[in-house]
């Protein structure tokens, strides 16, 4: 009985991961697209 058990959860967990792997997203993120940048460019004054 122990073994079937530990068969059992082994491959429930190997096949999960399977699962989570090959599977759909689940992902949450919100699609906002490219944002621009808006900041300074970079100037090297130091030299």
């Amino acid at each position: 009985m122990r073994i079937l058990r530990w068969l059992r959860d082994s491959f429930d967990y190997i096949f999960g991961a399977f699962a989570r792997i090959f599977g759909p997203d689940d992902d949450a993120y919100p699609a906002v697209g490219v944002q621009p940048y808006e900041g300074d460019p970079y100037s090297s004054s130091w030299i």
